[in-house]
């Protein structure tokens, strides 16, 4: 066998996704997952069971393969500094994704370049949290932790010095932010080869329930032609400048007056990005996996005028496979994508994908769809 050998570190559904792009080209993964269960062990042939925070066991893991990438952000920046001095290509680079470790981390550096970002500080204490609460206008004021949050954790709103003591209890530094009046949030999905080549997705809107992503719609709804071609050129800059390989999704907020500002960075495929399994000519997990072997992206172009994905979220509702009957009869163009995860409430356990040319329809038939998996319809 000549085809090359992708190590991914982490067993999530991102991983399960992405090995699913590699296998029409012939790929082999390997897999660093912590447990046998992991959405992506359940479908690769070549699992191995481990901590991704220890470092013999990702020297180990790295042995063999060709390309470490990842379908998290956790990795201990300085055991991929590590991996890198041993000669193991390592996609992204450490860095280039200690700026998604590290909220910090990225905000001193979208500064530097002039990216459009919040206004933010380090804050030490909550007494200093209420002073930069001062600086940017009064409470209330976001403020989070600078590692280890996704889907809402490691972030809280504060409205008082007092409500901002709890951040502070996890003993790691913590990021303020001004709490931004924003119209809705976008993302800005691009892919970025370590040759230099990159492609830019259209622009979406994400909509958050309880700050996990919900629902996103390709292209973003009436967003101005200027702040499209903005949002895409500055995702493509910030890849440029951080030296990123592989997928980006750029978090953005479009405010009231008419601008954007970089919210959050992920570089990995991204639930923004979901889309393009089925509404893209090349998903944005081919295009992650031709990025991390150099080879030439595919075109990232749209397939219909229209697509939505939402996620299918757990519920008091288990059997979920029951409910493929209505789904696929009501709506064969329909595109269900599940993880292979136990279903808890409130987890993400999949995706379906719709699209068209009416977009009123295309919401309905996603949201019908996700809702009756979810149990939350019952017709």
């Amino acid at each position: 066998m000549t085809f090359p050998v992708v190590g991914m570190v982490g067993g999530g559904q991102l991983a399960r996704m992405t090995h699913e792009a590699g296998i029409p080209l012939g790929l082999k993964f390997k897999l660093l997952s912590d447990t046998p269960q992991d959405s992506a062990a359940q479908v690769v042939s070549e699992v191995v069971i481990g901590d991704y925070r220890d470092l013999d066991t990702l020297r180990a893991f790295a042995r063999g393969c060709d390309v470490i990438t990842f379908d998290h952000e956790h990795v201990p920046t300085e055991h991929l500094r590590a991996l890198e001095a041993d000669g193991i290509p390592v996609r992204p680079g450490s860095d280039a994704l200690v700026h998604a470790q590290d909220k910090g981390v990225m905000r001193a550096k979208l500064t530097e370049i002039g990216a459009p970002c919040p206004r933010n500080r380090i804050v030490s204490d909550p007494a200093d949290a209420a002073a930069f609460a001062e600086e940017a206008g009064g409470f209330p004021v976001i403020l989070k932790t600078v590692r280890g949050g996704y889907d809402g954790k490691g972030v809280w709103v504060v409205r008082s010095e007092t409500e901002a003591a709890d951040p502070f209890r996890a003993g790691v530094p913590v990021l303020a932010e001004e709490k931004v009046d924003f119209v809705r949030e976008l993302a800005a999905n691009i892919v970025r080869s370590p040759h230099g080549q990159a492609v830019a997705y259209p622009v979406v809107e994400s909509i958050q329930v309880d700050g996990v992503c919900d629902t996103v719609i390709a292209p973003a709804p009436e967003l101005d032609e200027a702040l499209t071609g903005e949002a895409q050129q500055l995702a493509l800059r910030i890849a440029a400048e951080l030296d990123v390989v592989g997928h980006l999704a750029v978090e953005l907020f479009e405010t009231r007056d008419g601008r954007i500002l970089v919210n959050e960075l992920a570089m990995r495929p991204h639930n923004s990005g979901h889309w393009t399994q089925d509404g893209a000519i090349t998903s944005q997990f081919a295009n992650h996996v031709r990025a991390v072997l150099d080879l030439p992206l595919g075109d990232p172009r749209p397939r219909a005028p229209w697509t939505v994905m939402c996620n299918v979220l757990g519920g008091d509702y288990p059997d979920m496979y029951q409910a493929y009957l209505h789904c696929m009869a009501r709506d064969p163009q329909l595109k269900i994508h599940m993880y292979g995860k136990d279903v808890k409430p409130g987890r993400k356990v999949g995706h379906v994908n719709t699209y068209g040319d009416d977009l009123a329809d295309v919401r309905e038939r996603a949201r019908h769809a996700a809702d009756y998996l979810r149990g939350t319809i019952t017709e």
